[in-house]
């Protein structure tokens, strides 16, 4: 999945110091997402023993404050920082060494974030008696979803609020419910290369399965051998969207190319696909995209644009690191081809395989709903926005999520089995992508499936927030999906014909839920390490809204009689009450402190029961 990158590159710093009052201002224009701001002790200015920056940005949210030194350092002394609405005391920790030998520099970070909630002047100051060359404030990458320089914004903004772009994203949010498909030659292995599962290779890296040619690095010629055994069942594409279909899913995202390069669908501009490469002989996109249609189903493709192991050279890291080493800044090779990487440039890669391969697509698919972008990490700001605009030239109605880069996206994801909090503030829809298990291709041995209360929770939490779900499966090499994984989707589908109401259709209600605080997923490896033991009560209750209505989800059976706080009058009148799936009628009182309700005659089912309330208007 996606690529981790903490830095990024070709950024333009401008200086401009304005003199007046004695105070330094400094105003940092950049050519990439990142918006930092460097704070130069040089530029500093005195006061009271005290260094001082005054500086402008553009940009709001969360931010990591580093500090860089001159050659390499164990440790930092403590520090102190102040902003207007931060004050710090602390050793910073060392993150990382960068540079070349002899040009080395240490980079130090704090714990905590500064948030910067206006745009405009801030001031910054800063204690310490060991020297340093430079403070940086970057966007905290965990809540920030990218920044761009701002070159492009007017034409991005004319295409992402088209009449046509905006008639998806309604359905888009609309929707809540999707189908994520890791699928390629890798599902073959299941996780395991010459006898070898993916976490005893003596590589780095994610250890999810379609990783397998990059945790083993498996050099390109032998890795491509697995397309000549890469034979699926006929009936793959009408048996996964069934299921899609019968799990309550609105959408299926296919992997058209992940990041081995291979392409699952008829592609002129490489041989390295299913037609030409495999016994198969037909096109699986095409294939699982008229089934999908016939279901009723909306249709989008996976397509990793900024890695391809087997045609995209080193995803651009050399070009990278030799600027980034000049800065100061870690590179992370993580992605990267470094262990056999095509001898072409990655501008020629752009152009003569990826951006063609998009058109490809776009054309084969004349339906397409939406592009899932991944491997953005070491992309200029200039393709990125090209592969934007060339979708919306040859079909405008397809949305683009933002991993295509910078903020070229018409709508976010949250991370890899990231679920944010409530207080984070997503300014486009956004979904959360999701597994069944701890990988996203088929992985033979990895049992540890999700259960339906588990699975339930998340979407439900999910579109509480306002979000969708794209939830994966990981069919093996023959398109079969694991009989247990396909067991708990229908399940959550047999959930969601009963209440869907509740989440189809839906937005965020003033209030997301009450009842108990618990942290959600923090990622693929996080699930995986801690698995699941949340436990619920009568009095976890979660909201969303449609129209004069709003619904309220729980997990469990019901007591004899619910208290719900945020129904009080201050939140709406209420008019009418019932349960989802349930004709009988019940009593309800509602005053300036919560609501009241009558349950003694609902018994509710396992995975608990959904209030409809609706409103005086």
């Amino acid at each position: 999945m996606k690529i981790k990158n903490s830095s990024r590159l070709f950024f333009l710093l401008l200086l401009i110091i304005i003199n007046g009052c004695n105070k330094k201002v400094e105003k940092i224009i950049y050519q990439d997402k990142n918006n930092w701001i460097v704070l130069r002790s040089a530029n500093a200015k005195i006061v009271d023993e005290k260094q001082e920056w005054t500086f402008v940005v553009n940009q709001t949210g969360k931010f990591n404050i580093q500090i860089l030194c001159d050659g390499e350092i164990t440790t930092f002394p403590k520090i102190e920082i102040e902003t207007e609405n931060l004050i710090l005391s602390e050793k910073p920790d060392k993150i990382f060494v960068t540079g070349s030998e002899g040009d080395n520099k240490t980079v130090f970070q704090f714990k905590k974030n500064l948030t910067l909630k206006g745009k405009g002047t801030h001031k910054l100051t800063a204690k310490v008696a060991s020297p340093f060359t430079t403070i940086r404030v970057l966007p905290n990458y965990k809540t920030d979803l990218g920044f761009s320089s701002g070159k492009y914004d007017t034409d991005w903004q004319k295409m992402h609020n088209s009449k046509e772009k905006q008639y998806t994203l309604d359905w888009f949010k609309k929707a809540k419910y999707g189908m994520f498909i890791h699928w390629g030659l890798y599902s073959q292995a299941g996780g395991i290369w010459k006898g070898h599962k993916m976490e005893e290779s003596n590589y780095s890296g994610p250890a999810v399965s379609e990783w397998l040619m990059y945790k083993f690095h498996i050099s390109r010629n032998e890795y491509a051998q697995l397309a000549k055994t890469f034979n699926p069942d006929k009936s793959f594409a009408q048996n996964i969207a069934k299921l899609a279909k019968e799990s309550g899913m609105k959408y299926v995202v296919l992997t058209a190319k992940h990041h081995d390069g291979f392409a699952l669908f008829d592609s002129k501009c490489s041989s390295y696909d299913i037609i030409d490469a495999t016994p198969y002989k037909l096109d699986a996109v095409k294939e699982l995209y008229d089934a999908c249609l016939a279901e009723g189903l909306q249709f989008g493709v996976y397509y990793s644009h900024g890695v391809d192991w087997f045609d995209g050279t080193d995803g651009n890291y050399s070009n990278v690191k030799k600027e980034n080493d000049s800065l100061g800044i870690l590179t992370h090779y993580q992605g990267k081809n470094l262990w056999d990487p095509s001898s072409n440039t990655f501008d020629e890669y752009i152009e003569n395989k990826s951006l063609p391969q998009v058109k490809e697509l776009l054309k084969l698919l004349p339906k397409l709903s939406l592009i899932w972008f991944d491997g953005e990490g070491f992309i200029t700001e200039d393709q990125s926005f090209k592969f934007y605009k060339t979708i919306f030239d040859i079909n405008p109605r397809v949305i683009v999520n933002r991993r295509v880069g910078f903020t070229f996206g018409d709508y976010l994801d949250a991370g890899d089995n990231v679920i944010p909090s409530s207080d984070d503030i997503m300014y486009k829809p956004w979904e959360t992508c999701g597994t069944t298990n701890n990988s996203w291709a088929f992985k033979s041995y990895d049992n540890d499936w999700k259960s339906t209360r588990e699975l339930l929770y998340y979407l439900v939490d999910i579109v509480s927030k306002g979000g969708n779900y794209l939830l994966n499966i990981g069919p093996d090499g023959k398109g079969h999906v694991p009989v247990k994984s396909a067991k708990v989707l229908r399940e959550v589908g047999k959930w969601l014909e009963i209440n869907g109401d509740a989440v189809y259709g839906t937005t965020r209600w003033k209030i997301s839920k009450e009842g108990q605080e618990k942290s959600l997923l923090k990622g693929t490896g996080d699930r995986a390490k801690k698995g699941f033991s949340r436990s619920f009560s009568s009095d976890d209750l979660w909201f969303t809204a449609k129209d004069n209505k709003v619904y309220v989800i729980s997990f469990v059976k019901p007591k004899s009689h619910i208290e719900i706080k945020s129904l009080k009058y201050s939140n709406g009148i209420v008019e009418k009450v019932r349960v989802l799936g349930n004709s009988k009628i019940i009593e309800w009182k509602q005053n300036k402190l919560s609501m009241n309700v009558d349950m003694r005659e609902i018994k509710g089912c396992n995975n608990g029961y959904t209030l409809e309330i609706t409103f005086k208007k």
